[in-house]
């Protein structure tokens, strides 16, 4: 009868668990979706950026690291009988360059969360170096290939800077609504924020003061703000939204027709307004309301010079239900955007992306869809500023986006003057080849499929083809093929927190 070796239990469970996962790169998967439901923004990041950082190792070992000379491994040396050679490469250590990848990715982007897994990650490292997996050679190796494979994902998805600790001071001056009193909010349910009376409860108790009306479905969402904006303005208070970047939108139209301060409340699905202007939070904006904290912020146009611009389809997101419209709450011949207003496939590779990066990372979702976009959509003929070209896509930001390239995510600024303009142009031989390898080596800023252009003014027509129009994730057919892109200075006014000096100055 043979004794154990080791008496089990509780460490060495543990210790069993980790041994059983140091192989595996699931470990890395489920420890990003942990990270992407715990409903911070920097830990969403940081899952996106990790997982990315484990598929480029993957496919480093798979292409580079099989061809390889193999090295020795301890345990299947000294028993070559039982424990036959691999057929795959011993040299880096791949779970160490996973784990490496996955800790040092999640720390680009949150270093809270990075410090949250990096036990893990030392407990695997521990496993395998004590049962003899791999030599402290393969170890190090493997550590130097992850780190790699992390940095290399900030060519692509460049780190985005985090908040400034420095308070600045409104640059506006607002209504302090104390307790929310005077501040009339609306609120799109249906924006992607999964609202529930918990979050309704919040609002209340943070707000005890204001009025809120909630959107239900049937309401006209452009009746409501308009009625709230009027009370707003009898009271001497503010306007409030809280939705997506569509609700968002509306509701900036309305409050700049009013002239009317805007209180934007994170309450869609990915907040790229209401992150870029400071308020991550609900608690954030309601903060600056009742502080009166404010600054101001550019307004995009689009215009025709023929008359109305768009007619915006109110099935193509639920963000915009309800809010159909044949002309804009500035004009009939206006569409106002606060984020983007793009032609061509942008709005196509935009959604396909957003399907897929929650389960890939954002820059192996990006390539995806646009390999799928080019392979069966079509170029536009189009006369930019006087000149003829062909292109893929045009996207005009409002304020200037980072990083360049191909995949702009966030803005320093909101009231620069300027539209950021990028063109993916068609006409150059090999154009769709080209445009996907430079997409694909992180290129793209150097391409000359790529033009890109800081001015305050263009005029656009479109002579070929069918121009989808989207502004502000809202797709739309055009009415007219002749556009001037614009903006309105200093547009609209906006509470945001003075301690939360979000990337404006």
């Amino acid at each position: 009868m043979s004794l154990p070796l080791q008496r089990p239990g509780r460490g060495g469970s543990v210790v069993n668990l980790l041994r059983k996962a140091a192989g595996h790169d699931a470990v890395w998967a489920a420890t990003a979706a942990v990270l992407a439901v715990s409903g911070d923004r920097s830990a969403r990041r940081a899952a996106l950026r990790g997982a990315g950082s484990v598929a480029i190792v993957a496919a480093v070992n798979h292409a580079l690291a099989k061809p390889a000379a193999r090295s020795a491994r301890p345990v299947r040396d000294a028993f070559p009988g039982v424990f036959p050679r691999p057929n795959t490469a011993s040299l880096p250590s791949s779970a160490m360059a996973s784990a490496a990848a996955f800790v040092t990715g999640v720390v680009l982007e949150s270093p809270r969360a990075g410090l949250a897994v990096l036990p893990l990650a030392g407990g695997l490292a521990y496993v395998r170096g004590r049962n003899a997996l791999d030599h402290r050679g393969r170890v190090a190796a493997g550590v130097m290939v992850g780190l790699g494979a992390a940095l290399l994902t900030c060519r692509w998805w460049p780190v985005k800077p985090e908040a400034a600790a420095a308070a600045a001071p409104p640059r506006r001056p607002a209504p302090a609504l104390k307790g929310g009193s005077g501040l009339h909010l609306v609120v799109n349910p249906s924006s992607g924020i999964g609202w529930t009376k918990d979050t309704a409860d919040t609002l209340r108790t943070l707000l005890p003061e204001a009025t809120i009306t909630v959107f239900e479905p049937g309401d006209d969402l452009l009746a409501l703000l308009e009625g709230a904006a009027l009370r707003a303005v009898a009271d001497g208070g503010a306007l409030g939204v809280c939705g997506g970047d569509g609700t968002v939108n509306a509701g900036t139209a309305t409050a700049a027709r009013h002239r009317v301060p805007l209180a934007v409340f994170p309450g869609g699905t990915f907040n790229h307004f209401a992150v870029d202007l400071g308020n991550l939070t609900m608690e954030d904006v309601a903060r600056a309301i009742q502080a009166g904290d404010a600054v101001t912020a550019d307004v995009g146009r689009a215009s025709s010079p023929e008359g109305v611009v768009v007619a915006a389809d109110a099935g193509t997101s639920s963000d915009a239900a309800g809010a159909a419209q044949t002309d804009t709450p500035t004009g009939a011949d206006e569409q106002l955007f606060v984020n983007t207003f793009s032609i061509g496939v942008y709005s196509e590779l935009v959604h396909a992306r957003e399907r897929l990066e929650k389960r890939i990372g954002k820059w192996p979702a990006l390539a995806v869809g646009l390999a799928k976009i080019l392979a069966t959509g079509s170029p536009l003929s189009v006369i930019i500023n006087g000149r003829t070209r062909k292109i893929w896509l045009l996207f005009a930001g409002n304020g200037i986006y980072h990083p360049a390239g191909f995949a702009p995510t966030y803005r320093t600024q909101l009231d620069d003057g300027l539209l950021d303009i990028r063109v993916v142009e068609a006409g150059t031989p090999l154009a769709r080849t080209r445009l996907l390898l430079a997409v694909l080596t992180g290129t793209l800023h150097n391409s000359r499929v790529l033009r890109t252009a800081q001015v305050r003014r263009l005029d656009l027509r479109v002579l070929w083809g069918e121009p989808h129009f989207a502004y502000d994730g809202e797709v739309t057919d055009a009415a007219y093929r002749h556009l001037v892109l614009d903006k309105l200075p200093k547009a609209v006014t906006l509470y945001r927190p003075a301690d939360q000096d979000q990337w404006l100055h």
